[in-house]
């Protein structure tokens, strides 16, 4: 997931339109995409947040069971009668 949202981040950056495009391309197709570098550069980025996501899961900053068990409550306490 966090690979897909980076690389739509990151595939805008640096292109520039061809000047003369050829027949049956699109005015704005870029002249230059260079979409192995921008993979390079996604997955690396990738890798970082994927580091911090998971230093803050393992620390218990963020924890999935607390969240849990406060959605159950919340749950039970919504369907207890008035």
């Amino acid at each position: 997931m966090i690979w897909w949202v980076m690389l739509f981040t990151v595939l805008p950056w640096g292109n520039r339109p061809s000047d003369d495009p050829l027949k049956g391309q699109a005015h704005g197709a870029p002249a230059m995409p260079r979409l192995g570098k921008k993979f390079l550069i996604t997955t690396a980025i990738s890798c970082l947040l994927w580091l911090v996501v998971y230093g803050l899961i393992a620390s218990n900053v963020i924890s999935f069971h607390d969240m849990a068990a406060d959605m159950a409550e919340h749950d039970k306490m919504m369907e207890s009668p008035k």
